[in-house]
C-alpha cells in the first residue's frame, strides 16, 4: 500500500504553461481553418475533414484557455465568483472538453479511412467519397461526439464512463496503426515492383526507409499528443484517492 501511495503522489502543472500551450494550439488551429476556408482550391472531402479535425482541437484550446485564465484570475484574488457559479461553469467547460476530444479522435479516425479509400480505391474514390457523404459524415461525428459528452460528465465518477473514452482512443490508436501499415505494405510493394523493372535497388530501400519514418513521425506525433490526456485518465481510474 506504501509503495503505492509512492507512485500515486499528486504533480502540480503551472497554469501559465497550460495556457501558454492553449494560445499556440488556438493559432495554429485557427490558421489551419482559415486557411482551407479561404482556398478553394482545397474544399474536398479530405480537406473538409482536416478542417473539422482542427475546429475540434481549437474547441479544447478555447476551453483549456477559459478553464486556466478563470484559474489564475481566481488565484491572484482578481476575480471572485460563488462555488454554484462555478460548478455549472465547470459542468460546461468540462462538456466541450470531452465532446472535443471526442470528435478529435473521431475525425482522425474519418481521415485515415479517407487516406485508406484514397489509396485502395483511387479510381472510385470520388464515387465512393461524395460532398454529400462528407457532410453526412461530419455531421454524423459532431452528433455523435456532443451526445455522448453529456452522458460522459453526468456519471464521470463512474469508471465505466473513463474506461469508454480509453477505449476510444486505443481504438482510433489501432485503426491509424492497423490502416497505416497496410497503406505503407502497399507503397512497398509498388516501389519492389518499379525497382525490379528498373533495377534500382538503392531507390526501393530509400523510399522505403523514408516510408517507414514518416509512418513513425505520424503514429508517434498523434500518440504523443493524446498519450498524456489518456494516461491521466488511467491514473484516475486506478488510482482514484489522488
Amino acid at each position: 500500500a506504501r509503495a503505492g501511495r509512492g507512485w500515486c503522489q499528486g504533480l502540480d502543472i503551472p497554469n501559465e504553461l497550460f495556457l501558454t500551450l492553449g494560445l499556440v494550439s488556438l493559432v495554429e488551429n485557427l490558421l489551419v481553418v482559415a486557411t482551407i476556408l479561404k482556398n478553394r482550391n482545397l474544399h474536398s472531402p479530405t480537406y473538409y475533414f482536416i478542417c473539422c479535425l482542427a475546429a475540434s482541437d481549437m474547441l479544447v484550446s478555447v476551453s483549456n484557455l477559459v478553464v486556466r485564465l478563470f484559474m489564475l484570475l481566481m488565484e491572484h484574488g482578481v476575480l471572485v465568483i460563488r462555488a454554484s457559479v462555478i460548478h455549472h461553469m465547470d459542468n460546461v467547460i468540462n462538456m466541450l472538453i470531452c465532446s472535443s476530444v471526442v470528435s478529435s479522435l473521431s475525425f482522425l479516425g474519418v481521415i485515415t479511412v479517407d487516406r485508406y479509400i484514397t489509396i485502395f480505391y483511387a479510381l472510385r474514390y470520388h464515387s465512393i467519397m461524395t460532398q454529400q457523404r462528407a457532410m453526412v459524415t461530419m455531421a454524423s461525428v459532431w452528433l455523435a461526439s456532443t451526445v455522448p459528452s453529456t452522458i460522459f460528465i453526468t456519471y464521470y465518477h463512474n469508471n465505466a464512463i473513463l474506461l469508454c473514452l480509453i477505449g476510444v482512443f486505443l481504438f482510433v490508436l489501432v485503426l491509424m496503426l492497423v490502416l497505416y501499415i497496410h497503406m505503407f505494405a502497399l507503397a512497398r510493394h509498388h516501389l519492389r515492383s518499379i525497382s525490379s523493372q528498373q533495377k534500382q535497388p538503392t531507390v526501393y530501400c530509400s523510399s522505403s526507409l523514408k516510408g517507414a519514418v514518416t509512418l513513425t513521425i505520424l503514429l508517434g506525433v498523434f500518440f504523443i499528443c493524446w498519450g498524456p490526456f489518456f494516461f491521466h485518465l488511467i491514473l484516475i481510474v486506478t488510482c482514484p484517492t489522488n
